[in-house]
């Protein structure tokens, strides 16, 4: 060897607090860099490894928590209802992003909404609900139709009831719980959108084009990139919603938000502190996906460009697999399979669709979505 040879970098590692299909993402993306990722997770957790190192261990172990952090440069996560706990502990012995705070302003949607107030960012007008008698009271003031969501662990769907009128509400009520719950006002919008934001640990800050979401039965269906007739005006605003949260709570990562558009106003849902279903597209329709801008961003990397490349459609399959003959028969068709076993309403894989043609990209997508119904 000669004397001038240099030492081979030390790459990074990084860890995910689990192991479903967007962990496998995360890994499959660090791999062209050359960073290697350690999850851990639940027995159901089967994606991510299938392509990476994987620990199978509650999250309350925490003799086995102590081993996955051993030898790891950050740790991130794929779910918002990772347990605090969890997270405090590992934060006492590697880097933890997104922060805590970001995880715990997530897990709650009261928390969420005073959150968001805080900011100054508009949400569906809300009350907390504990009892028959606060619950009759909050929809006087925020009237029917309205929604009651149970506060945690609620997704896809999952965990609310539609109130129509007020007969119904003790219903509503019994059927989630009777307490921890909270009312949502129906929003009259006119489309569902989201923003994709990556900010780094050392302040950088891109943004993703804003995307238009389709959801059925509260499972996100398709999304499209960018939002049909996007304005600069409106993309400024998505931005600006997200640049608060982000300097708020001094994040690093990639934060998705869920908003309703009004008019020509923007109004906050939900936030997720971590990569997102309507940011699949940017795999292949982004300059950098948000998968390596997520690991870049907790690593302290330059960020990549968030430019679209054309136009994409994403579609989720749900359920069942779907012929390959059938989706593969698109050529501007990507087809990602998360290595899950069919279940219903299971987020099995998803395909993006992109090209040069709006109209051509959505009417594939289309054709797409009946594939993948039957």
């Amino acid at each position: 060897m000669s004397s001038n040879a240099q030492p081979s970098p030390v790459l990074p590692r990084a860890g995910v607090l689990g192991g479903g299909q967007l962990g496998r993402m995360l890994s499959l993306a660090g791999y062209p860099l050359g960073i290697r990722l350690r999850h851990i997770g639940g027995p159901d957790d089967t994606s991510a490894g299938e392509v990476a190192e994987e620990v199978k261990a509650g999250y309350d172990d925490r003799e086995t928590l102590a081993r996955f952090a051993n030898g790891l440069n950050v740790v991130t996560y794929e779910s918002e209802n990772i347990p605090l706990e969890t997270a405090e502990f590992l934060a006492q012995r590697v880097s933890l992003q997104p922060p805590i705070a970001a995880l715990a302003a997530s897990q709650d949607r009261l928390h969420e909404k005073r959150f968001f107030e805080s900011v100054g960012v508009q949400t569906a007008p809300y009350a907390q609900v504990d009892s028959i008698e606060n619950l009759n009271r909050a929809l006087a003031r925020i009237g029917t139709p309205a929604i009651l969501k149970t506060r945690r662990f609620g997704y896809d769907g999952k965990g609310q009831a539609v109130i129509r009128d007020e007969a119904h509400a003790a219903d509503a009520l019994h059927q989630l719980g009777g307490t921890n719950l909270i009312l949502e006002g129906f929003v009259r919008f006119e489309r569902e959108l989201s923003i994709i934001a990556v900010r780094s640990t050392n302040g950088e800050t891109r943004f993703y084009p804003l995307v238009e979401n389709h959801h059925e039965a509260g499972i996100l269906r398709l999304s499209i990139a960018p939002a049909p007739e996007l304005t600069p005006v409106l993309q400024q605003q998505g931005e600006t919603i997200a640049r608060r949260v982000l300097e708020q709570l001094d994040y690093a990562g990639v934060l998705a938000i869920e908003l309703f558009q009004a008019g020509d106003q923007l109004l906050a849902n939900e936030m997720a502190p971590r990569v997102h279903n309507s940011g699949h597209w940017t795999i292949e329709g982004a300059t950098v996906s948000q998968f390596e801008n997520h690991l870049r961003a907790i690593l302290g990397l330059p960020l990549g460009e968030t430019d679209a490349i054309g136009y994409s459609a994403m579609v989720n399959v749900i359920g069942t697999i779907p012929a390959l003959a059938a989706v593969l028969a698109f050529p501007e068709a990507h087809l990602h399979l998360y290595g899950k076993q069919p279940r219903a309403n299971r987020k099995l894989g998803h395909i993006t669709v992109r090209g040069d043609d709006p109209v051509r990209v959505r009417a594939t997508a289309e054709k797409l979505r009946e594939i993948v119904r039957t």
